[in-house]
């Protein structure tokens, strides 16, 4: 990603080079064009021509989500054997599913959208990565083949193959998003903003080089439109729902990406799980319920995929925690989305079903999933979605209202 820096340029001639650089440096150290260098100008040809837009928005839950604690099976009697305290630790009544499953009670907006039919939950799936490594398994998921390709990420290869833009809310380039040259990045910068009258300034000296006049007038557009530097708020930033606010924004401008990728980390509840995800989930939902609110009519063209790497292990530990498993759950919520049931099979949790016996055993594919929604979603056709996912068999199930 390329830098706000000018020092490689030609000096005005009442400005020194030495003092040219240690203004530069200064002026523009809270621009948002920082973290955003490339033009807003970005909108796919169905966006200019005003047709309707389907829009993705990617969220990567960093650090293995308990599905069993999230989408909790209350209809298998194994369960309560194999988490006699984390059964019991829910300081409100579980919010009722279909089939015996009800969501953690921290999950209110999710569960509001469940009753419009506006939610999908799919319990037992898994990317395919044999291991418990949080790192590989994040990079298994982002890349999105049967081996990690650090450089190739499926939703980056997606907007490829349909030529469509995304924005990544990120400090740099997801592996989900890398190899496409039709991504943005943007994330809020942690330095004080700069008064008017210093981008005024700037604006002179870039008068006669129209890269970095473009790169400024696009970082100031970004900044009125997503606000600039928190003043009071500061310690707010980089707080999930201040990332969905900013990224609603981006996405409903005049002429916003066809897509974009978050993620909220924090899921790694070995110990003191209970009160850990008491608050990771509220965090979540009230992210969620910011991205319908600043979406807006969008909303309703839209579909948010939510995955994380890998489950938990089905028996609690020692220590009010949960370890690696395998086995983990999907949503898909967004205004277009055929939800109000429960998708996935469901394994069961006796010994001799769990996976190597500890953790849940996985049925379906996350690939296959994500694959059936961009054949729905974005129209993929069979041979399209091979350059997706080459080694992952898309399901046929209707995900979408029709």
């Amino acid at each position: 990603m390329r830098n706000f820096n000018t020092t490689e340029h030609s000096c005005s001639e009442n400005v020194s080079d030495i003092s040219r650089r240690k203004f530069i440096k200064t002026a523009s150290a809270g621009l948002a064009v920082l973290s955003f260098p490339m033009s807003l100008s970005f909108a796919s040809e169905s966006v200019k021509a005003g047709n309707k837009s389907p829009k993705i928005i990617w969220l990567l839950l960093r650090g293995a989500l308990d599905s069993l604690h999230t989408i909790v099976p209350t209809l298998d009697a194994e369960y309560k054997t194999l988490r006699p305290k984390l059964s019991k630790s829910f300081k409100s009544p579980l919010l009722p599913l279909e089939k015996g499953f009800a969501l953690h009670p921290s999950l209110k907006n999710m569960h509001s959208w469940y009753q419009e039919k506006s939610l999908l939950p799919v319990v037992s799936v898994y990317s395919g990565y044999p291991k418990r490594s949080h790192f590989d398994g994040q990079d298994f998921l982002e890349c999105g083949k049967s081996e990690i390709d650090h450089d190739s990420g499926w939703l980056a290869r997606a907007i490829d193959v349909k030529n469509k833009r995304a924005l990544a809310v990120s400090r740099s380039t997801p592996i989900s998003l890398r190899s496409s040259v039709q991504v943005n990045t943007w994330y809020p910068s942690k330095l004080k903003d700069s008064d008017d009258d210093v981008y005024d300034a700037l604006a002179q000296l870039y008068q006669y080089d129209d890269a970095l006049k473009n790169q400024l007038a696009s970082g100031l557009e970004v900044r009125d439109l997503v606000g600039s530097s928190m003043g009071k708020k500061k310690k707010r930033q980089g707080k999930f729902i201040d990332l969905a606010k900013s990224c609603t924004k981006l996405m409903t401008s005049a002429q916003g990406p066809d897509c974009a990728m978050l993620e909220l980390g924090g899921w790694d509840t070995h110990n003191n799980q209970a009160a850990r995800l008491n608050q990771k989930l509220a965090e979540l939902d009230g992210g969620l319920a910011e991205l319908r609110t600043g979406l807006g009519k969008e909303w309703q063209n839209t579909v948010v995929v939510i995955a994380t790497e890998f489950g938990r292990t089905a028996k609690e530990n020692g220590t009010g925690g949960t370890d690696h498993g395998t086995g983990s759950a999907l949503f898909l919520a967004g205004g277009a989305v055929n939800g109000g049931k429960v998708s996935g099979a469901w394994p069961g949790l006796k010994t001799e079903q769990l996976f190597e016996q500890r953790d849940l055993m996985p049925t379906t594919n996350s690939f296959g999933w994500i694959g059936n929604l961009l054949a729905e979603h974005w129209h993929f056709t069979e041979q399209e979605l091979k350059q997706v996912f080459p080694d992952a068999t898309p399901y046929n199930e209707s995900l979408l209202k029709s």
